[in-house]
């Protein structure tokens, strides 16, 4: 139910560029499992000043919350590709997202949506030196611990097999036929309904 992704440092500089992380593993985090970013160059959230200025006033909160929000707010109406990064950056409150920063503090981090993770002591538990793609069996004090770890996710996209459908002649929870080049499948994660990818649902405050 854990995934790891690490951001390299010379690469990922923002959340803007740096939730491929999110949106490109989605479909193979379990209801209820956790996603954590190792983000040590991340030091904004959006690539330009008026991005980063949208994305710190309404935050990763679902697509129905920003749908609302840009019903709302002008800001929004006007820069839809925000309102895409939004809904794309949210886990529509299927999976928690821990995100591990080297340059952001916790305030805001958890001011857009996320979780906060201590980069220091996260790496220190998954060392990314000591790490290969794909599963990994960590101790974390003293308990054996099975994760899946991604060290770029710009180069694929990880889903399991009851997302694409049974293929014929296989069970529903084994390693799907890539129907793109860098399809990636993961065979242990069990998943849940049908929920994943953009356009789920988490509830509003307002019920």
């Amino acid at each position: 139910k854990r995934v790891v992704v690490h951001l390299d440092k010379d690469e990922f500089h923002s959340t803007w560029l740096g939730n491929k992380a999110i949106y490109r593993t989605r479909m193979a985090i379990a209801d209820d499992g956790e996603l954590i970013v190792l983000a040590p160059g991340v030091r904004q959230f959006g690539e330009d000043d008026e991005i980063d200025k949208l994305i710190r006033a309404h935050g990763y909160i679902g697509t129905p919350s920003i749908l609302e929000a840009m019903n709302k707010h002008e800001d929004l109406q006007e820069n839809l590709s925000a309102v895409a990064h939004l809904i794309h950056g949210s886990s529509e409150g299927r999976f928690s997202i821990k995100y591990c920063p080297g340059h952001l503090t916790k305030e805001e981090i958890e001011n857009v949506g996320f979780k906060f993770g201590d980069l220091e002591l996260m790496g220190k538990k998954y060392d990314v030196k000591n790490l290969k793609d794909g599963w990994n069996t960590v101790t974390i004090d003293g308990v054996e611990e099975e994760i899946y770890y991604i060290s770029n996710p710009a180069l694929g996209l990880w889903a399991v097999q009851k997302r694409f459908g049974k293929a014929s002649g296989e069970g529903e929870d084994s390693i799907a036929k890539p129907l793109l080049d860098n399809v990636v499948t993961i065979e242990k994660q069990n998943s849940v309904g049908n929920s994943g990818g953009v356009g789920g649902w988490k509830k509003t405050n307002s019920g």
